[in-house]
This record gives C-alpha cells, structure tokens and sequence, in this order.
C-alpha cells in the first residue's frame, strides 16, 4: 500500500513537472514571436523617411520638392534634427541649404529636400556655390537618387570626410541593386583654386553610372577633376527613384570648429536618356 501509494505521487509528480516544462516552453515561443514581431516592424531611418510628412514643400529648378522637417525629433541620416527654415529659394531662383545651431532649442538642425517626382536613366547635375573641398570634418553635403532602401538601390556624390579630417572629401557612391553585391565607391581630393562654383553630375543607364565633377559651372567636360565610372561586375539599380539634396552632420556631432555651414545649389537639371 506504502509503495502504491509513493508510486501515485511519483506519477503526480511528474505530470507537474511536465506541465510546468510545457508552461516554460510556451513562454518562451511567445517571447520569441514578440521578438521578431518586434524587429519585423522597428522603423528603420529610411523607413522613418518614408513614412514622416513633410511639412512644407519648395519649387527650385522646375520641380517641386518636400523639405523634411522633424520638430523636436531626430531622424536620420545621423541621426540630426530637420528644420525646415534650414531650406529657402532666394529673389534668384537658387537653393539655399544650412547647417546651423536653433538658438531657443540649442540643437544643431540640418536640411533635405526631396523631389515628389522620380527620375531614371539619364544625366542628372548640379551646380553649386560653396567651399565643398574645405567643409567641416563632420559636415555632410549629399547629391543622390535612392528608393528607400538603405543599402540598396542609391547612386551618391558627397562631400564628406566622415569625421576624419585626412580623408579626402568628394565620395562617389553605388549601392547595388539587390543584396549579396559589392558596393562601389572612389573618393578624390580636389582643390578649388578659381573659385567655389562647381558642377557635379552622374549619368545613369541600365548597367552603369558615370559620374564627374568640374570648377566652375559648365553643360560640358571643361575644368573636369574628377570622373569615374561604375560599371559590371557592379550593380546597378535600374529603379526610377526621387532625388535627395542634404546638408547634414555625420553622426549628429556638430561642426568640429562649432560654425554654421551654408550652401547654395544654383541649379539641378535632369536630362532623360
């Protein structure tokens, strides 16, 4: 009766232990899904870019463009605050495009634009008046089209050192157009000698980019000193997409010499293949 009744209770012991291991078991797979149900929806930045409003649009060069705006919030590229009064079009027609510190919030705010319309093959050039080889360590200028995809489907020329005053300030960038590819990117030294008007422009086709830089403002090759061309083994995106224009500090560090920076971009024209 004794042994019957220890085997009962090794009998009621073990269905415990059973149902206290299926317990654990299910509490730990509904973590799991909570855990990537979490990672399946965190807004990336350029999920965050896509599904933020811009308060305000501009015309400039014959489009229209949003002008990211944040308020107190950050966003990336960097992360950094957006300001739209950061973003003007002067009695001349040009972009205006400023890094600077908000003096009520004591935040440094920076300024994007992206054209409401999308562009495809085909030369696309800007024209600009700054000191792009001279900018702040952590100073970002970027001119580039891009689907909203980090990593995937952009074509890049920026002006940037990345924190690092010894790296050499022009960038031309592909991101390819699915994952698994290599990105191609040049960088190149540059010198402004004549002035600080200078033209930029890519040309997009099906299978590759060719981008170049030249002093002064030219439709042609004149005072060319920069070129390069992204071509197969690379890829290249052959998505139509909307073109970006920022002025933005690398990680959110304010400019190392704590100075405001201001561009003007005379003018952006898109020539179709």
């Amino acid at each position: 009766m004794v042994r019957g009744i220890f085997g009962l209770m090794k009998i009621q012991l073990s269905a415990m232990k059973i149902r206290s291991l299926c317990m654990l078991f299910v509490a730990f797979a509904v973590a799991a899904c909570k855990k990537e149900g979490a990672q399946s929806t965190k807004a990336t930045p350029s999920n965050t870019d896509t599904v933020k409003k811009a308060s305000a649009t501009i015309q400039f060069s014959g489009y229209t463009w949003n002008i990211k705006n944040t308020g107190s919030s950050t966003m990336g590229p960097g992360p950094n605050y957006w300001n739209k009064d950061n973003v003007w079009v002067d009695s001349n027609g040009w972009l205006h495009l400023k890094v600077s510190k908000n003096t009520t919030t004591n935040r440094w705010e920076c300024a994007e634009v992206i054209s409401t319309q999308t562009f495809g093959y085909g030369t696309y050039q800007w024209q600009v008046d700054g000191p792009l080889n001279a900018l702040d360590k952590n100073v970002v200028l970027g001119f580039f089209n891009y689907n909203g995809v980090d990593g995937l489907h952009e074509m890049d020329i920026e002006f940037a050192r990345w924190g690092v005053q010894a790296n050499q300030p022009l960038n031309y960038t592909i991101y390819p157009a699915s994952t698994g590819n290599p990105t191609f990117h040049q960088t190149y030294n540059f010198s402004l000698d004549d002035g600080t008007y200078t033209t930029h422009r890519f040309t997009r086709t099906a299978n590759s980019v060719v981008f170049k830089s030249l002093g002064g403002f030219y439709d042609n090759d004149t005072n060319l000193f920069a070129t390069s061309t992204c071509a197969p083994p690379y890829s290249v995106s052959t998505v139509s997409m909307p073109v970006y224009m920022n002025l933005w500090l690398f990680q959110g560090m304010v400019p190392s010499d704590n100075s405001s920076v201001e561009i003007v971009i005379h003018s952006f024209k898109f020539t179709p293949l």
